[in-house]
Order: C-alpha cells, then structure tokens, then sequence
C-alpha cells in the first residue's frame, strides 16, 4: 500500500457531479494533511463523466462488469489506500464531513458505516417509499443477522481494505450494500455507526435505483446469508 485513505467514487453517467465530488475528497485530503489518492471507478459512462475524471487529480479505474457492487469491488482491488472510503458520486452525500469516519478507522474499526436517519436527510433528498423500505430491510437484516445497526445501506462508508479484500465479496447489484455488512459481521469484524446528512443529488439524469427490484435482490442476499 502507498496511502492511507482511498476514497473511491463508483461512477456511471454522473457528468453533472462527479467534478464536484472529486473537488470535495480532494479538499478533504488536502485540509487535513492526509496521504491519500481519490480513485475513481467507472462503470461504462458515456456521458463524458471519464473526461472530467482524466482531467482532474483523480485516478481512473475502469470496471467492465456493470453493476454498483463490481463498481465498488474493482475500485477496491485498485486503491492504493489502506483504508477506503466509498461514496456515491452524485453529490448527494456530506463529503464535507469525512474525517470522522478517518478517526473511527484509526481507533480500529474495521467498517464504519454513515447512519442517515441519525444525520437528517435535506427535504426532497429521499422519497416516503425509499425512507420505509430501507427501514424495513435494514429491520429484516437485524433479526436475520443479530446487527444492530440503523441504516444498511447508506452509501457513505469507510473499511479497511485488506480485511474487506479477504471476505471475497460477489455482490454485483446495489445488493452489494447488504453483503459487505453482513459478511463483515459473520467474521466478527467491528462495526460502528455515525451520524450523515443527505442532501438531494445534483444529477441531471435518473437514479441508478430501482426500489421494487433492488428491494426484492437485497431479499433474497439477506435470507440466503442465514
């Protein structure tokens, strides 16, 4: 490893805020002295999101099984950083606010997970459907796992990369979200929560969710985990 922190940004047509959230974890780097590297993972844009990346001070990956989870996965195999921390690249996210997820990582945590109902989410930011089915699948995960956590799949997280690169993970969809805690706490890895606010995206396109499909496929990866 040759960096501390890598911050990864999975990356599929955010044209419109991919620029503003290489700035923002540049600023991050830069304002607290931290050797790191901002990675970012493409997916197969053709919005003209990889010439924004080629010129800025991020470095691209590009990942040529689609979905959010082999996103993520490949950025993870290329960090350079023994720490990740992941985000979406849809501004969307407090990535002005990322250095508590530094400090818990430092103190031994081994995933730190961004907990939305406890930061507020920006009026518009979500909708009544997503806000009560993330409850609810983060409920049915609880009682099928014994976590305890308050938020499954918020996209702001920071772990540590060589324990994460051993759980051998294989989620390609947003199901992703799922297995990377639940595995993490089948092999006792530690897991924390913090408070993070969510605003509304600055995207000019659709969302990459589809809440009845990506629903029913975190479902199912929860119950075959049992």
């Amino acid at each position: 490893m040759h960096n501390e922190v890598s911050v990864l940004l999975p990356c599929l047509n955010e044209k419109a805020t991919i620029g503003v959230c290489i700035g923002k974890a540049v600023k991050f780097l830069e304002d607290y002295g931290i050797d790191g590297e901002v990675l970012v993972a493409d997916n197969g844009s053709t919005d003209g999101s990889i010439a924004i990346v080629n010129e800025s001070p991020a470095r691209l990956v590009n990942v040529s099984k689609g979905g959010y989870g082999a996103a993520i996965i490949g950025g993870m195999e290329a960090a350079c950083g023994k720490y990740v921390i992941m985000c979406g690249s849809d501004d969307s996210y407090d990535m002005d606010n990322l250095m508590p997820f530094l400090e818990k990582l430092r103190d031994g945590n081994d995933l730190v997970m961004g907990n939305r109902y406890l930061g507020g989410f920006e009026k518009g930011a979500t909708s009544l459907s997503h806000y009560w089915g993330v409850k609810g699948l983060t409920w049915t995960a609880n009682l099928a796992h014994g976590t305890r956590l308050g938020d499954y799949h918020c996209g702001l997280r920071g772990f540590d990369r060589e324990k994460f690169l051993k759980l051998d993970l294989k989620s390609s969809g947003m199901e992703f979200a799922s297995e990377m805690i639940i595995r993490a706490h089948k092999e006792g890895l530690s897991i924390c929560e913090i408070p993070t606010r969510l605003y509304r995206d600055g995207r000019d396109g659709e969302s990459h969710l589809n809440a009845m499909s990506d629903g029913m496929r975190h479902l199912k990866l929860i119950f075959s985990l049992m």
